[in-house]
């Protein structure tokens, strides 16, 4: 088995709870509030920016240019092309960049993305992506549970994105980097402090999902 599918096994009903949070489960039955669905987008573009700076720290962290080179692409990647879509989306939700760039982080916002980074900056390439993982491959299984959805379904373009055979890729690319970096740079001795960092993002993804459902009109 794989070190991210043990860290998912391990994280038990914390893992559970994010991925079946009813955020999740409203958003793929529809019955989400609009208002809820507009926050959370709001609240991913900062985001996103944040986990730009992720992949930023990746590089400084990276031991050779292998490494270097997949962090400085994941970077460019959320820069110029995810941010970009991410824009592109909510402006069909009536949000402009000006409006999400100028609103407040929320504390469940700054509570993950810091964590991460903090992750990174106390530990190693390892450490930083086993924090980034419930996120990056979170969605993807999210995605991939609700499968196709009908007709007009409010949410469908960002279900589908995130079922897409493309996203799912970038899931999987995320394993297999988290496996390389764990043959290379880690050893059984880690597992219980990794287990710890899974389970405290994972945790906070929860805590995302549900600051978007508190925040309805």
């Amino acid at each position: 088995m794989s070190l991210y599918h043990r860290l998912r096994e391990g994280a038990g009903r914390d893992w559970r709870a994010y991925v079946e949070h009813d955020f999740v489960k409203r958003l793929a039955d529809g019955s989400l509030p609009e208002a809820c669905f507009r926050h959370y987008l709001i609240q991913d573009y900062l985001f996103l920016i944040q986990f730009a700076r992720a992949y930023g720290l990746a590089a400084y962290k990276a031991s050779d240019l292998e490494d270097i080179r997949a962090a400085s692409a994941a970077l460019g990647a959320i820069v110029d092309t995810e941010i970009r879509l991410h824009i592109e989306f909510c402006a069909g939700w009536g949000l402009s960049e000006a409006d999400m760039a100028s609103a407040p982080e929320a504390a469940e916002t700054m509570a993950y993305t810091r964590y991460v980074l903090d992750r990174g900056m106390a530990g190693d390439l390892l450490d930083l992506h086993v924090a980034l993982a419930p996120c990056i491959v979170g969605y993807a299984e999210i995605g991939a549970g609700i499968g196709e959805v009908a007709g007009d379904h409010p949410y469908k373009a960002w279900i589908e994105m995130y079922a897409s055979d493309d996203y799912q890729q970038v899931a999987v690319d995320e394993i297999c980097l988290i496996d390389s970096l764990f043959e290379r740079t880690g050893s059984e001795a880690r597992v219980a402090d990794l287990q710890r960092t899974f389970d405290k993002a994972t945790r906070l993804e929860a805590d995302f999902w549900q600051m978007g459902l508190d925040s309805r009109a």
